[in-house]
């Protein structure tokens, strides 16, 4: 009898202990976090919505590898983005500190960055456009379950990038004031900004290759260590930016070229790291030598895909380039204030680049794992947060663009025409937000194609010559500028969500 009551005693007890473990495997599953994760959450017991907030988060920043292809989309998406947030508001960080620290140095010095930065969206737009495919492909192979493909991939990245690096920092160390020159810049500008021109558009290397490794950790999934690599570059950007401008301690006084080299630096400890975690043999894409044996097929994947990605952006860059020349026939001022209100923007609009870029992500690892509904419903989610976040942003461009723009100048005529800027822009924000999910959710499907038209669309067709007859044919100036940029915007993202209803983008095969 006793015997009898003892077993059945502890076959309970087995059956409470089955119970519990099964409770937080479903709590973890819910919450998309590993079982440990999960665990001590439950041991530091604060309350309840706190509790997930808590988990979501540290799990985003910790990079706990998680399976996209399943659970709760939301939280999904969280895990993505909250890491590429921070990795590109980390990106934003560069613009911004060398800006901050230029300011001091004149109108003249600002406007030699502000060109230079106008010039090197190209080399953006190449590494953007490169970073696209890139990712898009990575995310099919993890999502199909195939690693070793994925890395094939990320070999032949690190081949595509070092040949578009040297070809464009060949140009650019050769011609850098003449680039500046044909910008609109006037003789004093070229004079003082060319070394530094010089040294960003030589040193694309840094540049190019870490948009293309962080683009490998992003659709492997592995988001947390793209934003660790830039947490690094920037630290050293942000110590040695104001030590080689202004001279300190041992250090000479480069000024506005001191910047070049305190960013070069940055960046190139940056892509150190994130090739070390590519190596490692930790991550989801493992890369060894055999990954770097030119592999054609792949290669003209990623050619073909990318030669879009890098269209829709050179298409959008070069319209940036037409404005920034169209905003320099009104003088350094003008310029100087136009730079400072596109760096803020910048640094406003890169985390949502962060939620898109998830989004992108979370499109191409479920088309790779057949499910093509899930990566639709994701992407309506995702614009559901970005519209959220980049409206409260808006409020706040509005309401205080003098006050934004006065951190980083006290001229009276850079200041006015940076908050108009800023307070123009402002009004699309609630349109970006959709446009930025949509554009971004039909590159990770691997249609880059589609972004390609509507950028020709709404900026070649549409807001160049709006600009233009605004700025020269009105009395708006600058200021027609600013509007032209908010319209087609707006309108890029009216016509991104109708073409991405049809539903075409879910049969692209990359």
């Amino acid at each position: 009898m006793f015997e009898e009551v003892a077993a059945l005693r502890l076959k309970h007890n087995r059956c409470l202990a089955l119970a519990g473990r099964t409770w937080r495997e479903y709590k973890a599953r819910s919450l998309g976090v590993s079982i440990q994760v999960a665990e001590r959450s439950e041991n530091a017991r604060p309350p309840g919505a706190a509790r997930r907030a808590w988990a979501v988060l540290r799990a985003a920043v910790a990079g706990e590898e998680h399976d996209y292809t399943q659970g709760h989309i939301g939280q999904a998406l969280l895990f993505l983005a909250i890491p590429m947030m921070l990795e590109m508001a980390m990106e934003s960080v560069f613009a911004i500190v060398d800006i901050f620290f230029v300011a001091s140095l004149g109108a003249a010095a600002v406007t030699a960055v502000g060109l230079t930065e106008a010039v090197l969206t190209l080399l953006y737009a190449v590494a953007i456009g490169l970073g696209m495919a890139v990712t898009a492909l990575v995310a099919r192979r993890i999502g199909a379950g195939d690693p070793e493909a994925a890395a094939v991939v990320a070999g032949q990245t690190v081949w595509l990038g070092v040949v578009a690096a040297v070809a464009i920092g060949a140009v650019g160390v050769a011609f850098a004031p003449e680039i500046l020159a044909l910008m609109g810049a006037d003789a004093s500008v070229v004079e003082l900004g060319a070394s530094y021109t010089r040294l960003m558009l030589g040193g694309s290397v840094s540049i190019l290759m870490l948009f293309l490794l962080n683009a490998i950790l992003r659709g492997a999934g592995n988001a947390a260590l793209a934003m660790r690599v830039l947490w690094v570059a920037n630290g050293i950007n942000i110590l040695l930016c104001p030590l080689l401008i202004y001279g300190l301690g041992p250090l000479p006084e480069l000024g506005v070229t001191g910047a070049a080299v305190a960013t070069n630096i940055g960046r190139g400890v940056g892509c150190l790291g994130a090739l070390y975690y590519l190596v490692n043999g930790r991550g989801r894409v493992v890369l060894r030598p055999r990954h770097l044996r030119l592999d054609f097929p792949v290669m003209v994947s990623l050619l073909r895909v990318s030669a879009g990605g890098v269209l829709q952006f050179v298409v959008a860059t070069s319209s940036y380039i037409i404005l920034m020349r169209i905003v320099a026939a009104y003088g350094s001022a003008a310029v100087a204030g136009y730079t400072i209100a596109v760096r803020i923007m910048t640094f406003t609009f890169l985390p949502a680049w962060g939620l898109s870029n998830a989004a992108a992500t979370l499109v191409g690892q479920n088309l790779g794992a057949k499910k093509p509904e899930r990566a639709e419903q994701s992407v309506w989610v995702a614009t559901r947060y970005n519209v959220a976040f980049m409206v409260a942003i808006a409020v706040v461009l509005v309401a205080f663009p003098g006050p934004l723009v006065g951190i980083f100048t006290d001229e009276a005529q850079a200041l006015r025409y940076g908050a108009e800027c800023l307070r123009i822009v402002g009004y699309g924000y609630g349109f970006y937000a959709v446009g930025l999910i949509m554009m971004q959710a039909f590159n990770g499907a691997g249609d880059t194609i589609t972004p390609t038209w509507l950028n020709a669309i709404c900026f070649w067709f549409l807001q160049l010559p709006l600009a233009y007859a605004l700025a020269t044919w009105t009395e708006l100036g600058p200021d027609g500028v600013f509007i032209s940029a908010a319209i087609s915007e707006s309108a890029l993202a009216v016509l991104a969500w109708w073409v991405f209803r049809r539903g075409t983008w879910k049969l692209k095969a990359v």
